[in-house]
């Protein structure tokens, strides 16, 4: 039985950096806000609001909060990998592994299973072809990239918390150095393809910050906030960097996709500016009331995240059945509904939450039988076999993280045409990348089980 919130919240001891869990918090509820104004649906399609009012890009540069998450995924794997190394038989990979992807994968996969069959019954019925349909269809899918690069930071935590045990501040240097040199060889010497390598040394930067806030080196926190944006500041005045930090339809050059430096520097602005408030917010948080809806925000988080856009589509095809004209994005009339939008599409979340969040619930834990008397004649035929779980789950994950990054770029429509998308030099259609995703997690869990099998033998 999954215990409630009152539960786990009074469960908390004292040593828990309950701050962490609020920003885990707030930056999805961000996220999931900003994604909801920003939607701009028309009769002729979906929209960019940031698009239409450029002059609002400039407030991507604290409402982009995707390096806050990371951050504080970076600080909880520290904590999670540490507490299994701690064990009789040091680090367990594949168990890592296991239980990090089960929060992700679990409610992620229902997710798009739940939209496969909707996409399907679409363009059996000859709908998948509209503008609207075709567009929220391919839309969909796209925040689940934050789902790859998430289970690309699961896959590199041991061995970079390893370089960040032994260099500190310089391993996040390192992978900092190797973001800024692509740059170089991107815009300054044209090199193809090879922007795409800060896709992972962008977010394992962000990610190592967390490391060292495990450790409690982040101490001036001041310092990292104002180079950050004075280093972003300068970036995008004199470079080819633009200002939004979100991507913009059409754009030549995207601080997102691939991730740029200018995006590290805001990563690293947001990183420090978010820990000035830390020691006001832990005593807030020590409040029961207070902490009893953060643990409860945190146990539906992935769950909402997953499914905000879906209701936000809800909401505008409600308008729709109903007859009612969808105004001009970014009139008068648009910016009136905009709060009456965003609490409609607030009530659907959490009714498709209340339906789906038992998804991301952890999995009771199998109870193991006491261990019987030894025989000594008994055949153990698994002993050997287990070595290889490491490596299974390496490339479980690997699996795990192409198809969910590359469902995110071919979206669900044209599912019976065999529409592809290439993620870096590789053509993949969305069926070969939910197999992908579910392979690998098969993958995981057999290495897991293996390991766990070796351990007991």
């Amino acid at each position: 039985m999954t215990a409630s919130a009152r539960d786990l919240a009074a469960a908390t001891p004292d040593t828990r950096d309950r701050y962490v869990d609020l920003l885990r918090v707030a930056s999805l509820g961000t996220v999931v806000c900003g994604h909801w104004l920003m939607a701009a649906v028309s009769g002729d399609g979906i929209g960019n609001l940031l698009a239409l009012l450029p002059g609002l890009q400039v407030l991507t540069w604290a409402l982009q909060v995707m390096p806050v998450f990371f951050f504080v995924g970076g600080f909880s794997h520290a904590l999670s990998h540490r507490s299994l190394a701690r064990g009789a038989d040091g680090p367990r990979y594949a168990v890592f592994l296991r239980a990090r992807l089960q929060r992700l994968l679990r409610p992620t996969l229902v997710f798009v299973a739940v939209w496969s069959v909707l996409a399907l019954a679409v363009q059996l019925a000859g709908a998948g072809g509209g503008r609207l349909s075709g567009a929220a269809l391919r839309l969909v899918t796209q925040p689940l990239w934050f789902i790859g690069i998430y289970l690309s930071m699961v896959a590199f935590t041991p061995p970079l918390l390893r370089l960040h045990e032994r260099y500190g501040w310089g391993a996040f240097a390192g992978l900092a150095a190797a973001a800024g040199l692509v740059d170089v060889l991107r815009f300054g010497f044209g090199v193809p393809y090879v922007e795409f390598l800060n896709f992972a040394f962008v977010w394992l930067a962000v990610h190592q910050l967390g490391f060292l806030r495990a450790d409690g080196r982040i101490r001036r926190p001041a310092l990292p906030a104002s180079a950050g944006l004075a280093g972003a500041v300068l970036l995008v005045a004199a470079g080819p960097y633009p200002l939004s930090m979100v991507g913009m339809p059409g754009e030549k050059v995207s601080n997102m996709a691939p991730p740029t430096f200018a995006l590290l520097c805001h990563g690293v602005w947001l990183v420090g500016a978010v820990q000035l408030p830390a020691r006001a917010a832990a005593a807030w948080l020590r409040r029961p009331r207070v902490w009893r809806a953060v643990v409860a925000a945190n146990g539906i988080a992935m769950t909402a995240f997953l499914w905000h856009l879906s209701a936000m589509l809800g909401v505008y095809g409600i308008q729709l059945a109903l007859g009612l004209r969808l105004p001009v994005p970014a009139s008068a009339a648009w910016w009136a509904q905009v709060p009456v939008r965003l609490a409609a599409a607030a009530l659907l979340t959490g009714l498709l939450v209340a339906l789906f969040r038992r998804f991301e619930a952890p999995a009771p834990a199998t109870p193991q039988p006491a261990p019987a008397a030894p025989q000594l004649a008994a055949p153990q035929p698994a002993a050997a076999a287990p070595r290889a779980s490491g490596p299974g789950a390496a490339l479980g994950i690997t699996l795990c993280l192409l198809g969910i990054l590359g469902l995110s770029m071919t979206g669900l429509g044209g599912l019976l045409e065999g529409h592809s998308a290439t993620l870096v030099a590789v053509p993949l259609t969305a069926p070969a990348a939910i197999g992908m995703a579910v392979g690998g997690w098969i993958l995981v869990e057999r290495s897991a089980a293996a390991r766990r099998v070796r351990l007991r033998g």
